[in-house]
């Protein structure tokens, strides 16, 4: 799957089968506040959300940012991988 950086949009991005998949983000210095992931149900259920999110959260350590989780499935997915959960702000 190639996800894409959006720094114009604020976005991690992919398009699957022609639906685009998103991740939004606010950056503050160097907190990412993760908004929202949005997945059409067109291409839903293939664990997009988590791909997504697993980039997203692999840039954010790269950056040496802290992570905002205020979508909830961005919370619920690092507490069920617990060796992002370092990131969380």
């Amino acid at each position: 799957m190639q996800i894409e950086l959006n720094e114009r949009q604020k976005r991690f991005e992919a398009t699957i089968e022609g639906q685009l998949c998103i991740l939004e983000y606010k950056l503050q210095g160097n907190v990412i506040h993760m908004n929202h992931v949005r997945v059409p149900k067109e291409v839903g259920g293939r664990g997009i959300a988590g791909h997504l999110t697993r980039h997203a959260l692999d840039h954010a350590r790269a950056q040496g940012w802290k992570v905002v989780p205020n979508c909830p499935y961005v919370k619920t997915w690092i507490d069920r991988h617990r060796e992002y959960a370092e990131l969380v702000a």
